[in-house]
């Protein structure tokens, strides 16, 4: 049924005008990544340049392509994007507790939470224990996800499911229920606000990472937790997304499944290297009827 659902999703005729809105709805839900052990502060320096500017050096536009929502960098690069972003709009999310494993001490996990929220940034992607998961302790799961989303203090949190060592659809319903129902009851913690708590799919360094039956059975646990008088939690696919014709497929599947409220980079974000630079080509090429080559647009 997950799967039959799905691809409805892939059927829907968009028009240009409508196209045209959703290539930049896109990008301003980008979450520019780059998680190598090769990064650099150089590099993690351009990466803010581009998030502020995704066409760069483009020419003149009908209307401007916008920033991306965030960066999403490793907890030692943090202070490094806050000093190259400044006072824009682009958040800092970092890959705390353990990434991508999840296999440290917790007390470690809590540490690089609390030191990347130190080094200023908004938001933290934290992964759960799989093995925990797949083990059945579900409240050593639970345990975690609080004392997390309590380090975090101000910053939004993001939790990673990893769905593609998690198996099957059912575990990924059941893990997204567990982890909404422990960001919600963090003791001693106010109501979450709307967009303070993501549910997300993968780290990227698992395959199968984010796909659309996964990403759809964790959106019905969001409308379901909703429809129950719960929060808007957020939610994130990440990892193999690279064409703007797939991230058009996925606000489908957002809208159809959540409504217009999600549409927006404070309810659904993407998490992407390779997205944004295919979002830009398919824009200039509505405008201007030829595409980008690829040298002209910064990787």
């Amino acid at each position: 049924m997950v799967k039959r659902r799905v691809a409805q999703f892939t059927s829907r005729s968009i028009k240009t005008s409508m196209k045209a809105d959703g290539l930049r709805l896109a990008m301003s839900m980008v979450d520019l990544t780059t998680l190598e052990g090769k990064d650099s502060p150089e590099k993690v320096r351009a990466l803010c340049a581009k998030a502020m500017r995704p066409a760069g050096g483009s020419g003149s536009l009908k209307r401007p392509i916008p920033p991306v929502a965030a960066v999403c960098v490793y907890p030692t690069l943090v202070r490094t994007a806050r000093e190259a972003l400044g006072d824009s709009d682009v958040k800092i999310a970092a890959v705390a507790t353990g990434f991508p494993s999840g296999q440290y001490p917790l007390n470690v996990r809590l540490r690089d939470v609390a030191d990347a929220v130190d080094a200023g940034a908004d938001e933290i992607d934290m992964v759960i224990s799989r093995g925990l998961f797949l083990a059945g302790r579900f409240d050593e799961i639970t345990r975690e996800i609080q004392e997390t989303k309590a380090a975090c203090r101000h910053a939004h949190l993001k939790i990673i499911l990893e769905t593609g060592e998690l198996e099957t659809l059912d575990n990924a319903r059941r893990a997204s229920d567990l982890a909404i129902e422990a960001a919600m009851r963090v003791p001693g913690a106010k109501p979450l606000e709307d967009g303070e708590v993501f549910i997300k799919t993968s780290t990227g360094k698992v395959q199968p990472a984010a796909t659309m039956p996964v990403t759809l059975v964790m959106l019905q646990a969001i409308a379901d937790t909703h429809l129950r008088g719960g929060p808007r939690i957020g939610m994130k696919p990440a990892g193999g997304i690279r064409t703007a014709k797939s991230a058009l497929h996925y606000l489908v599947m957002v809208k159809e499944t959540l409504g217009d409220a999600w549409l927006t980079p404070h309810l659904f974000r993407f998490g992407a290297s390779a997205l944004a630079n295919d979002l830009i080509r398919q824009i200039l090429k509505l405008e201007r009827g030829t595409y980008a080559a690829a040298w002209d647009l910064a990787e």
